[in-house]
């Protein structure tokens, strides 16, 4: 079983962000899935046989070398792509894994939590859109504050980027759409929008957003972000719970309301999945105890089978 190109444990001991972020760049698009990819917002690129007439210089000579036959790389790009990225930087973003019951893996639990997954699965994103010349613009949002980066286009920009990432925290509730209506007008526009949250919402205000994101020249991708403890919730005895958002707490017994909390985590995500579908919103779950990789996979594959307005 081939291993992650990176996981939790591995990252976090790059002090750095952007250091982190080209390592985990570089690994994944010169891994195994790197065939997979289809470009973050518009491009597409794939092989075909070589035929007569064909640039010389549009041979994949590596592929050759493997295959012994003459590929060509093909490219389609629309312009004046803008690829936004919209975090949710309200506190319950700070959800992380601490329990397990299984000991083997225990140690690859609560290395992160949900924010610090969304810094490099923003900063990918945008290293991968700023690679083929996208605009790469970020909204960070929470009751608090709201942090916004123009989209631009080139390498510094994308230093900017991530200097503004690693600067976040997560404070406050999200806020009602209606304190962000100028922000959201600048996301608005051709290209593709990013939303990153743990979906974790009083009054459907992420729904808000999705829906006031989402029409015909903009291709919004949402990406929920989930965790170990609250998909299997492995709690035993009596458990003390607080709402990171609120300071509520409650004690219950485990044992008692684990079976009706699972069918309603997974009647919630039934729920969640099929309201961004109706808004027209590509839907990505994401564990943040499991590997990035495989959540880039997922995202990249699907855009590469045509999920595309």
């Amino acid at each position: 079983m081939q291993q992650p190109y990176f996981d939790a444990k591995t990252l976090l001991r790059v002090k750095d962000l952007p250091l982190g972020i080209k390592t985990l760049a570089q690994g994944f698009l010169n891994g195994a899935h790197a065939s997979q990819q289809r470009g973050v917002g518009i491009e597409f690129s794939q092989f075909r046989a070589y035929e007569p007439g064909d640039e010389l210089s549009k041979i994949d000579w590596k592929l050759f070398a493997r295959s012994d036959k003459y590929f060509v790389r093909e490219a389609e790009r629309e312009s004046n792509v803008n690829v936004w990225l919209v975090i949710d930087c309200s506190e319950s973003m700070l959800q992380q894994s601490l329990s397990s019951t299984n000991q083997q893996n225990a140690s690859a639990l609560g290395q992160w939590n949900k924010l610090e997954y969304a810094r490099y699965l923003a900063g990918i994103i945008a290293f991968l859109a700023q690679k083929q010349g996208d605009a790469v613009g970020l909204l960070a949002l929470s009751g608090d504050k709201h942090q916004q980066v123009p989209a631009l286009p080139g390498e510094r920009h994308w230093q900017k980027i991530l200097h503004s990432l690693s600067s976040l925290n997560a404070t406050g509730t999200f806020p009602d759409t209606q304190a962000i209506i100028k922000q959201l007008g600048a996301v608005r526009k051709n290209g593709l929008v990013v939303v990153i949250s743990d979906f974790h919402q009083l009054n459907d205000e992420l729904l808000t957003l999705t829906a006031k994101l989402s029409h015909r020249h903009t291709d919004v991708v949402a990406f929920h972000l989930d965790s170990d403890d609250e998909i299997n919730f492995p709690y035993q005895g009596v458990v003390n719970f607080q709402d990171l958002e609120t300071g509520q707490q409650r004690n219950v017994s485990a044992n008692a309301v684990r079976a009706g909390y699972l069918n309603n985590k997974k009647s919630a995500d039934e729920q969640l999945k099929a309201q961004l579908t109706l808004q027209n919103i590509h839907y990505v779950h994401a564990n943040i105890d499991q590997a990035l990789d495989q959540t880039l996979v997922d995202f990249l594959s699907m855009r590469s089978r045509g999920h595309q307005r």
